[in-house]
């Protein structure tokens, strides 16, 4: 099963938003709808008939074939003003649909085409949003993750004042913790297994990357205890002191003083 890290944004409210932002030319005038056509063969149409087509099929929730169509759209009527909306409407159907690699695909073609656009906010957002979707849980390989860390820095970056950014923001947080809880499972893994050195890198590694994730109080006892067990106990007393320091009422602080008292109490750290 894949664990998200919270979840995501709900897909009404991307609807909302994305219409909003991409949509604002109501159509008015699609009263010849597209002949019952239920598939994409190719039909030869005019751009506002296969625009509301693909539209319709998103607001009843068949996101999959409206992505399709609006891709349809770029391919019948590529000069057309309508095929710039209907390239990030696809995207934005895509990732809907749950098929996230096309509609990373979609916006970085819309984005290719149309660096400069006023919706380029929002194709940085649903990539980054894309990878966020697909980010596995920590005993699986992160690489995801990290793509999803770089693209929502990336909007963070290009659109500080966006609510894009406000929200990538909040997630490049949950991204971070993520990533700690991968070092942590790694570093207790190695503890298990009685390779201390290995795991203090990584518990050192949340300390120093990821000083702010809630896997901290945990790393640092956990480097008090790899200390200790590597025979440097003066380390393992400057590790519990900076979790004293930090996190004076945490469980963590409170096992490192007992393990320190335990064994290196007629220590003087230097």
């Amino acid at each position: 099963m894949v664990s998200k890290l919270i979840a995501a944004p709900a897909r009404s409210g991307l609807r909302a938003l994305a219409l909003s932002a991409l949509a604002a030319t109501t159509l008015t005038a699609c009263a010849g709808g597209d002949g019952g056509t239920r598939d994409t063969a190719y039909v030869a149409r005019d751009v506002e008939t296969l625009y509301a087509s693909a539209k319709e099929r998103l607001d009843v929730g068949n996101a999959k074939l409206a992505a399709a169509l609006f891709d349809e759209v770029e391919r019948q009527h590529p000069y057309s003003p309508w095929a710039r909306r209907a390239q990030l409407m696809s995207s934005f159907s895509y990732y809907v649909s749950r098929d996230y690699t096309k509609s990373i695909q979609s916006a970085q073609r819309f984005l290719s085409i149309h660096p400069g656009n006023k919706d380029a906010p929002y194709a940085y957002y649903l990539i980054a949003l894309s990878y966020y979707e697909q980010i596995s849980d920590v005993q699986r390989d992160q690489k995801t993750t990290e793509q999803a860390l770089t693209a929502l820095r990336e909007v963070d970056r290009r659109f500080p004042t966006t609510q894009y950014a406000a929200d990538a923001r909040l997630k490049i947080d949950l991204v971070n913790d993520h990533l700690a809880g991968k070092e942590m499972e790694i570093g207790r893994f190695y503890q298990r297994s009685g390779k201390w050195a290995a795991s203090l890198i990584r518990f050192q590694n949340v300390v120093e990357t990821y000083q702010t994730t809630s896997h901290t109080p945990e790393a640092l006892y956990r480097l008090t205890e790899a200390s200790l067990a590597l025979g440097i106990p003066n380390e393992a007393k400057k590790y519990a002191a900076v979790l004293g320091a930090n996190y004076p009422g945490s469980e963590w602080y409170e096992k490192a003083f007992k393990l320190v008292d335990r064994h290196a109490a007629g220590v003087t750290a230097s």
